[in-house]
Parts: structure tokens; sequence; C-alpha cells
């Protein structure tokens, strides 16, 4: 796991327990908070997958990457190669 993953992770962690610890200590009636708190935990989860979202673009994107990488240094060994021959 990267920088930037560790920080979206330990964010989202944060947002949580700051979501519920508050929702838990307002001074509202029971159903408001737990429909506060479903509505806010929805928002979480939305926020969770946009950054598996991103995440796995990210990884797209390096595999692609590294394909390319892989395929330029195979043409330049057979050109290496058939310059020695």
């Amino acid at each position: 796991m990267n920088n930037t993953s560790k920080s979206a992770a330990l964010l989202l962690a944060g947002l949580a327990a700051g979501v519920t610890l508050g929702v838990l200590f307002a001074p509202k009636k029971g159903k408001e908070n737990r429909e506060k708190l479903a509505k806010s935990l929805i928002g979480l989860r939305d926020a969770a997958a946009d950054q598996v979202d991103n995440l796995l673009t990210i990884a797209d994107n390096m595999i692609i990457t590294m394909k390319t990488r892989n395929d330029m240094y195979a043409h330049q060994h057979d050109d290496i190669e058939n310059a020695i021959i």
C-alpha cells in the first residue's frame, strides 16, 4: 500500500469514527440519530467505493505502463541481437 492509499484509508476511518461519535453524543432523539448515522454511513460507503475505483484505475495504469516498458525493452533486445548477428 502506498502513502496515498494509507492516507485515504486513515482519513475514511477517522471520518467514520468522528461521525459515529458525533451522532451518538448529539442531543437528539434516537430515531433522528439513527437516520443521521445511516445517511453518513451511506456517504462514507460511497466515498470508499470512489477510492477503490481510483485505486483500481491507478493499478490498471501501472500494469499498462509496465507492459509497455516490457515490450519496449524486448524490442531493444531484439535490435541489439540482430545487430550482433
